[in-house]
């Protein structure tokens, strides 16, 4: 069973001046595991030289005691990935480290670079070789074909070549760290201070995990250079608008971040708040599917009344392999992860919270399973709008074939799914409900009403930069 939920492009963590970075920034992983599952690595600074360590798998997986015995330096930079441009593999994981007249550069990055495809066509006709398929790459070669013209100057012209969503941290053998955010501000990140040490994160919860201090967000456009002597910003050109990814709000973020002033689990209850006034309706009990729509449930049965309850339960001992059962266990995949109370469900009028829909298959097996057991009547609503329009900015649904929303009305797609009633959040209640100030400037809806902020090649995919 594919795993339906969006997914999205990578943590990052980074740290300077701290004698054990290379823990901390375990540790800061760690608080990011659920941005990305794919591969975790961690590269250091020490003596002017970058080492590093990577592999495929979870944190916890990747990383040994034995590993920070050679990963000693007091800068480091770390990452988590789920890859949205190039294949799943090592060579893949991040952080990508290059040597280069004498120095190293180690970089992580969150996002999708939508013109990396044509930036590497042009690195490539002026001799530049590339060893992996990742956009990310492409800042590298970049950066240290223009060092000529000092380090500042190679950043920011590598800057204003790229286009798309990008937060990257980069840190070079010397001991500088870099965080740099793209211009219109798609993707988190924040700057912490630890006792006198500087450190970057992709959410404060990063921060809170190694008990740092938030100091801010970095701005659109903004770079951010720290090191021995300091910290010095540099800003780019920026677009008048904004166009923060909403789906940080609505699902990809932990909920004890504070993003752009705003805690997330507040603005998920929000969201289930709007959505009780928007589409009322009579049932028993409200209830989620763990963990994705749990917040905006709360929300739900605060604003309407009704009980919350949680009647699925979720195995949180499931891995992300098992041994799959025979043909006759149908559904097995779905099942192993949630199992319904019967008890507390059977012969109920129900809502079930979702925060989104994408393919619908899942959903609908679910809905199937409520109903065997004796599930009177099944109504949902979703804590957003319909997605009709594939993301071509780091979330995993790039092809419009991918999106039910896209081939069917709500109607019909409440029949597909068995369900008595389907209703989502409108887009205007999806925004005001943040609390963010003028937020039709401030996000990226394009999931949602079709109108991308930064053009992009038709011939964007997934697999664009591999060999063919």
């Amino acid at each position: 069973m594919i795993d339906e939920k969006p997914r999205e492009s990578c943590g990052l963590f980074g740290i300077h001046g701290h004698a054990d970075a290379a823990r901390l920034s375990y540790f800061g992983l760690y608080a990011l595991q659920h941005r990305g599952q794919e591969s975790a690595g961690i590269a250091v600074t020490n003596d002017n030289t970058i080492m590093s360590h990577k592999g495929m798998g979870l944190v916890s997986d990747v990383f040994r005691k034995a590993h920070f015995r050679e990963l000693e330096g007091d800068t480091a930079v770390g990452h988590v990935r789920y890859s949205t441009t190039g294949s799943s593999i090592l060579s893949n994981a991040q952080p990508f480290v290059v040597h280069y007249r004498k120095k190293s550069y180690a970089v992580a990055h969150n996002g999708n670079l939508v013109n990396a495809h044509s930036l590497k066509k042009e690195l490539e006709e002026t001799g530049s070789i590339f060893q992996t398929t990742m956009d990310s790459e492409v800042v590298l070669h970049f950066l240290v074909s223009n060092l000529k013209y000092g380090f500042e100057q190679a950043l920011t012209y590598t800057v204003s070549r790229l286009k798309g969503a990008f937060s990257f941290i980069l840190m070079t053998s010397q001991g500088e760290l870099v965080g740099i955010k793209d211009p219109n501000g798609f993707r988190p990140l924040c700057l912490g201070k630890l006792n006198g040490s500087y450190v970057l994160a992709s959410e404060s919860c990063a921060l809170d995990l190694v008990q740092a201090e938030f100091i801010r967000e970095l701005d659109p456009g903004e770079i951010v250079i720290i090191s021995k002597n300091g910290i010095k910003s540099l800003r780019t050109p920026t677009p008048k608008r904004r166009s923060f990814c909403i789906f940080e709000f609505i699902y990809f973020a932990r909920p004890d971040s504070t993003i752009s002033d705003m805690n997330v689990y507040q603005v998920r209850k929000a969201h289930g708040k709007r959505l009780a006034r928007e589409a009322p309706v009579e049932a028993d009990l409200v209830m989620p599917f763990p963990d994705s729509g749990t917040y905006a449930a709360l929300g739900y049965s605060e604003e309407s009344g009704i009980p919350f309850e949680m009647a699925m339960i979720r195995n949180h001992y499931v891995g992300r392999t098992f041994i799959q059962p025979s043909q006759s266990m149908r559904d097995f995949s779905v099942r192993v992860k949630l199992n319904p109370v019967r008890e507390l469900l059977r012969g109920k009028d129900i809502i079930i919270i979702e925060d989104s829909i994408i393919r619908g298959t899942t959903v609908r097996t679910r809905v199937k399973a409520l109903r065997e057991i004796g599930v009177k009547r099944i109504h949902m609503r979703v804590s957003g709008p319909p997605h009709r329009f594939p993301c071509h900015y780091g979330i995993d649904f790039s092809t419009k074939g991918e999106l039910i929303a896209a081939t069917k009305s709500v109607q019909e797609l409440s029949d597909y799914l068995g369900l008595d009633s389907l209703h989502y959040l409108s887009l205007k209640g999806l925004l005001e409900a943040t609390g963010i100030e003028n937020p039709e400037n401030y996000f990226c809806k394009a999931c949602f009403d079709g109108c991308y902020p930064v053009q992009f090649d038709e011939n964007l995919s997934k697999s664009c930069m591999e060999v063919r």
